[in-house]
């Protein structure tokens, strides 16, 4: 059991030296003057503590309630809360795996696992050479580039258990990385300090873009009209028997009532009953 549950007072968090305390606190006032109200500081200012050791250490808690007048409960609660905030020391790259429903069905899973056995360790672990964290991450909005990996929240896209083997290879090694699409790779101190809100300093990284896929965007251009609409698909390769007034057509035969079951041939079901029948 820990001390709160046994009731019995916690130590105090030690403090930082006093080099690092005094710059934390002229990068951290200038976080808090972004803000009418202090206390909205709280996340950009955990990102700035973790930018020093490479997670949110209870050092790092102290200070940011210090520095906002806040409780250690208050600032224990926002760093408990959201999972970009490392609870405990981690690798240089944290490499994600989406696993979640599309990622999943091609090949997600199969590259977290193979990856586990590679690296030889579990999720939300890190390496014995301390390089690379290992986790499996949510949908990170990139389905049509499934499967996907990020390392520091850079995309690696349209990967394979071989390719991603390749890529924590490289990390370890020191070679070279570059994401699919996006800005340079950097450390994960030095992706927690961009988030904190201070200028990206790697060369090419304002100019680097990151857009979405065709598949995505698909929408988008129907919406514009940029693209002609989906072929109406008639149940039973039956045609129309009107045809419909402009802008009442349907995209899809899903769209319109239908009144057999279209879908299950074998089982149709009768015509729909109207009301009052």
């Amino acid at each position: 059991m820990t001390d709160i549950q046994l009731g019995m007072p916690q130590l105090p968090a030690p403090d930082y030296p006093a080099d690092v305390r005094a710059r934390l606190e002229a990068d951290g006032r200038e976080i808090v003057a972004r803000y009418p109200d202090s206390r909205s500081a709280l996340l950009p200012l955990l990102h700035l503590v973790q930018a020093e050791e490479g997670y949110v250490s209870r050092t790092g808690m102290a200070f940011c309630a210090d520095l906002l007048e806040l409780t250690t409960a208050e600032v224990t609660a926002v760093a408990t809360f959201y999972s970009m905030y490392r609870r405990k020391p981690s690798g240089d790259y944290q490499v994600g795996v989406c696993t979640n429903t599309l990622c999943a069905v091609m090949g997600g899973d199969a590259i977290f696992d193979e990856l586990k056995r590679h690296l030889g360790v579990g999720n939300n672990e890190t390496t014995d050479d301390g390089k690379v964290t290992l986790e499996h991450i949510e949908c990170n909005a990139a389905c049509d580039f499934a499967p996907v990996v990020m390392v520091n929240w850079e995309f690696f896209d349209n990967q394979t258990p071989e390719s991603a083997k390749r890529l924590v290879d490289d990390l370890r090694a020191g070679r070279e990385v570059e994401p699919t699409r996006g800005a340079p790779l950097c450390t994960y101190q030095e992706t927690a300090r961009i988030l904190a809100g201070f200028p990206d300093q790697r060369p090419g990284a304002v100019a680097a873009t990151g857009g979405a896929g065709p598949a995505s965007l698909a929408g988008l251009r129907l919406a514009k009209g940029e693209t002609p609409g989906a072929r109406v698909v008639h149940p039973r390769g039956e045609g129309p028997k009107d045809r419909p007034q402009p802008g009442s057509e349907h995209l899809s035969s899903h769209d319109a009532p239908q009144q057999t079951s279209a879908s299950d041939p074998a089982h149709p079901a009768g015509p729909a009953a109207e009301e009052g029948e």
